[in-house]
């Protein structure tokens, strides 16, 4: 089941992720320190200044130029110069491992999940939480069809949870994730307090 996607809350961004499985890539990429809309915006950025949002294109320039790309205002992250390398990082990897194609680390093969979220692990970074988002992401909103994606996956595979951008559906979802997020902001805040 492929849904019409609501992670950036623009339909043209939603758009560039629905059609470019290398923009939602970058999208979880960009997931870290900045609201997750503005990260799933960031794809579009790069297509509005690139015309288009590739790997092969982004693997091909030069690192210092593609950085200059994602600094120029307004920056596709918050963090510019280090998110840049890491898009351009993964777009070599993309283009190294899998020939360009991104969609071939979730099908080549026909991977089960517990393989899909290896080499989801394996790309410049993605550590174990952001694999198993996106994995989630994948099998509740592309129709990925791996079996056991959502036992790989770990809690963000629950159908009913409501704690990552694997969840994001529309605004009701997204006020609720952000819910958890604080929720558990508040608990290592007070956690941390108590030790």
């Amino acid at each position: 089941m492929r849904r019409e996607l609501h992670l950036a809350g623009d339909p043209e961004a939603d758009a560039v992720l629905a059609q470019n499985p290398f923009a939602l890539l970058v999208g979880m990429l960009l997931d870290q320190q900045i609201p997750m809309e503005v990260a799933f915006a960031g794809p579009k950025k790069l297509v509005d200044r690139l015309g288009d949002c590739d790997a092969a294109q982004i693997a091909a320039m030069d690192p210092d130029q593609f950085i200059a790309v994602c600094a120029t205002p307004p920056a596709v992250h918050r963090f510019p110069k280090s998110m840049g390398q890491r898009i351009h990082d993964l777009a070599t990897t993309i283009v190294t491992d899998y020939g360009g194609d991104t969609g071939s680390i979730w099908a080549i093969g026909h991977p089960d999940g517990a393989t899909v979220l290896k080499r989801l692990k394996a790309l410049p970074g993605f550590g174990d939480q952001k694999a198993r988002i996106f994995l989630a992401l994948l099998g509740k909103q592309r129709g990925l069809a791996a079996k056991n994606w959502r036992e790989a996956a770990g809690d963000y595979g629950d159908p009913d949870a409501r704690m990552s951008i694997a969840d994001v559906v529309d605004d009701q979802s997204l006020a609720q994730v952000r819910a958890y997020k604080k929720e558990q902001k508040a608990a290592a805040k007070a956690a941390k307090a108590s030790s």
